[in-house]
């Protein structure tokens, strides 16, 4: 079966200098239901790996290809219709009520003399009502708290009709009860057959939600595969420097926890 997202030997450098690589030999694929999550410490790469992965940094070296087909050479809103990106710290500064910015996510699939249709607004609201938010829809987005802007750039970009979701620390600055609704929407977004891609500080998040994960460190993938073979004591200290110890928690919770040693 052809991956959602087939990524091989991908590198990117601002300076088109390999010697200046941001990361390099970056490989992984994306399947149907598959969450994988990317770790690593600040500036390592991760948010300009995802903007290579959606096409909206160009210059790459490697092959990037959606449903088989090398981004490269689509258009890119046919690539924005395949691949949906959640960017992180977008701070909202018109107040557009939440309905507006959700049918934003229909531009790819409208031409530049048109206006959102009613089936255009017929789909945003079943992505509002996806992510929870449908009581929202008239609300400004100035007027969002935290959590509930989060879930509105997910339902902006579920929109799109995507086949994949690109997400670039979806829970940062969120408090723990946002974050839990926020993995449970990317759960759900998976067990209904879209590919996952996250880029995450919270090892934890991996466990609870990842099939795989992978940790960038010194400009590449330092570690790929199962959550449980790669967030280990030695990985996590290897990429942060920081001692951290990873238990197995039960109690009805039945996973893997990772706590640093202080």
């Amino acid at each position: 079966m052809i991956p959602l997202v087939d990524v091989q030997d991908l590198a990117f450098s601002y300076t088109n200098d390999p010697a200046h690589s941001v990361f390099r030999d970056v490989s992984f694929s994306i399947r149907r239901g598959d969450i994988f999550c990317i770790l690593g410490p600040n500036g390592t790469g991760k948010t300009t790996l995802l903007k290579c992965v959606c096409n909206v940094f160009q210059g790459w070296r490697g092959t990037i290809r959606l449903d088989g087909r090398e981004i490269s050479s689509m258009k890119t809103s046919d690539v924005s219709k395949g691949i949906g990106y959640v960017p992180q710290n977008q701070v909202p500064s018109f107040p557009f009520q939440v309905r507006d910015i959700v049918v934003m996510g229909r531009a790819p699939h409208l031409n530049v003399f048109s206006s959102p249709a009613k089936k255009d607004r017929r789909i945003a609201c079943a992505a509002m009502e996806t992510v929870g938010i449908l009581s929202l829809e008239e609300r400004p987005c100035t007027m969002l708290s935290g959590g509930e802007w989060q879930l509105t750039l997910i339902a902006r970009a579920l929109a799109q009709e995507p086949r994949v979701m690109v997400l670039d620390e979806p829970t940062s600055h969120l408090d723990l009860g946002n974050q839990v609704r926020i993995l449970r929407v990317v759960k759900g977004l998976a067990e209904g057959g879209m590919g996952i891609v996250m880029a995450t500080h919270f090892p934890d998040h991996a466990f609870i939600a990842a099939t795989e994960v992978a940790i960038m460190n010194k400009r590449s993938f330092a570690q790929k595969g199962p959550p449980e073979e790669v967030i280990t004591d030695f990985n996590m200290r290897d990429a942060y420097g920081v001692d951290v110890k990873v238990i197995q928690v039960g109690e009805g919770i039945n996973r893997k926890a990772c706590f640093p040693s202080l």
